[in-house]
């Protein structure tokens, strides 16, 4: 099978953390005739739809979905509200595996209470696979109280259960990581009320594939906790670990002169709302694309590349997507399997939730990826690597042709926070930089340098696309970048439309030349080119300000690789003036 158990593992049993220790404890803690329940889906879906927060709406899961996750005859959609926080909590990290001694031995403590706090209560356990490909598949174990079983079937709908998928991880390929064990407590609260875990705690020990997410109600810290733990495993297997989506495209049934392109890969890169599953899980690009094109989407957030291998894989079968432009009506309902922090109203065809964040921001859905039409569970090597920014100075489409120049901008990819994260109103006005708009990195950030250096030197090209909107006189005063143009870019990309030359403000990167760009969007050099704004030397200082930026935090997140860092900076700066 693929991944190991922990004896498997260790051959030296010295080598397990006291976080991973506590956590194993928990799962085999079995007294005074006191059993840990491991339900079936079915039983799973009934203790669900009775916890608190639970509503059972009238929406049917489809009876795809029901035979795929081993559901009852006549599931329904269980929508489950969490509360005050519904975003993920970047404050309450903790990530154990490189914290000094005192904090380690701090959190291990943490970790030992709650360990005693569930010794009382009754626990429900369950096993999923992460990765649908055989090549990587990961056993995750989570465990929790009774009353959270919600957040364990959603789990359970996110990845695939075991109990469904126990064939082909049986088969699939020996990898020498240890099972991931999830250990959640959403109802724990601090008996000291230290100030680090007002928030609640997510304690991350990725040396030893375990956390502890405490004091959360909100699902996504299940999902991306688990996440990072595969995203890292693949990593200590020398695969690239992306949070990103990632399709093929094949022209060989459209006429000439497309069927010539023959099948392409393209990825995006971007955090929530930065279109990133706009542009994934479109099968047509805005009707840009030629006729008879076959899309076949992978997935819209998760993946790994296989340099060695020249392959991707993807590690869920289901999509966990913001419903925020879904109303009542919206054919993707048909799609859906569970429902997180949602309006729920009573309507001519029963309860059910509404969408458009009316209640709260964020709210979500688990649709099954029959949503996206053609799926699959592996690609071909991304042929193109894209960059989603909003940054006001650049243009709506970039090649990097230099590669330590396209690794630098991954490296500090700039972008708004989102609803996605509990974060205030006013964080999410502010830029920032998420390397690889990755925010659930765990280890080097110079690691994640050198995978997508090999992405490239493999043979990807690189592309920054501005998601945001384009200076016209003032970095408040903006040209909007629809997502319309964004599609039709992409389109022109994997078609070729395209003819490039030298953008003089950032050496190494490339701009559209006007005879070609004005053929795939006729008027974009009155509107996105620098001879087209106002205050042309305002313009010039905050991009060279926007640059120093980004050379200034590489000092601080690569310090502690200087070759890394040099080559990156170099790139850099051959634009500062």
């Amino acid at each position: 099978m693929a991944s190991r158990t922990i004896i498997e593992h260790f051959r030296d049993l010295r080598g397990i953390s006291p976080i991973r220790a506590t956590a194993e404890t928990i799962f085999n803690e079995v007294h005074n005739g006191r059993t840990i329940h491991k339900p079936s889906m079915a039983d799973l879906y009934d203790l669900a739809r009775n916890c608190p927060g639970v509503t059972i709406t009238d929406l049917s899961v489809s009876s795809e979905a029901i035979r795929e996750f081993g559901l009852p005859p006549g599931a329904r959609v269980l929508n489950h509200n969490h509360g005050r926080i519904v975003g993920r909590s970047a404050s309450a990290r903790h990530f154990y595996t490189r914290l000094p001694e005192n904090r380690k031995s701090l959190l291990e403590g943490v970790a030992r209470e709650v360990a005693w706090e569930l010794s009382a209560m009754d626990l429900y356990t369950a096993d999923v696979v992460c990765g649908l490909d055989p090549g990587l598949m990961v056993r995750a174990r989570m465990i929790t109280p009774a009353e959270n079983a919600i957040n364990l079937y959603n789990w359970c709908l996110n990845f695939m259960p075991m109990q469904q998928a126990s064939s082909a991880y049986e088969s699939s390929t020996p990898l020498e990581i240890p099972d991931i064990l999830v250990v959640s407590h959403p109802e724990w609260k601090d008996d000291l009320n230290r100030p680090e875990f007002q928030n609640g705690a997510v304690i991350v020990d990725y040396g030893c594939n375990t956390i502890f997410i405490l004091g959360l109600r909100y699902f996504g810290e299940h999902k991306k906790g688990t996440l990072t733990l595969a995203w890292s495993s693949g990593m200590s297997l020398g695969r690239v670990a992306c949070h990103g989506g990632i399709k093929e495209v094949d022209f060989s049934s459209c006429a000439s002169p497309y069927r010539a392109l023959g099948k392409r890969t393209i990825s995006f890169f971007g955090l929530s709302g930065s279109g990133k599953s706009s542009h994934t899980n479109s099968l047509s690009n805005d009707s840009t694309l030629p006729e008879n094109v076959h899309v076949t989407i992978a997935h819209d957030d998760a993946f790994q590349v296989d340099c060695e291998n020249l392959r991707c894989t993807v590690w869920e079968p289901s999509l966990f997507d913001k419903t925020d432009q879904r109303d009542l009506l919206h054919p993707d309902w048909n799609h859906v399997i569970s429902t997180q922090n949602q309006l729920v109203l009573d309507t001519a065809h029963g309860r059910v939730p509404v969408g458009l964040d009316l209640r709260n921001s964020n709210g979500r859905a688990i649709f099954s990826r029959s949503m996206l039409g053609n799926c699959c569970d592996s690609t071909g090597f991304p042929d193109h690597v894209n960059w989603l920014m909003k940054d006001s100075t650049l243009p709506p489409i970039m090649r990097l042709e230099n590669t330590d120049l396209a690794v630098a901008m991954g490296a500090t990819l700039m972008t708004k926070r989102s609803s996605a994260e509990n974060v205030s109103a006013q964080e999410m006005t502010k830029l920032v930089f998420e390397p690889f708009a990755n925010p659930f990195r765990v280890y080097e950030l110079f690691r994640d340098c050198r995978g997508f250096r090999k992405v490239f030197e493999t043979g990807a090209k690189c592309h920054v696309f501005n998601s945001g909107g384009f200076w016209k006189a003032s970095d408040s005063e903006l040209t909007k970048i629809p997502l319309s143009l964004s599609l039709k870019l992409q389109t022109a990309i994997l078609t070729d439309s395209i003819q490039w030359e030298p953008w003089k403000l950032l050496p190494g990167a490339l701009i559209p030349t006007i005879d070609s760009i004005e053929r795939v969007w006729p008027g974009y050099s009155d509107h996105f080119v620098h001879s087209a704004i106002s205050n042309h030397e305002e313009y010039l200082i905050l991009l060279n300000d926007r640059i120093r930026q980004r050379v200034a935090f590489l000092e601080t997140e690569l310090s502690d690789c200087p070759d890394e860092l040099k080559r990156l900076v170099d790139a850099l700066s051959r634009s500062l003036m």
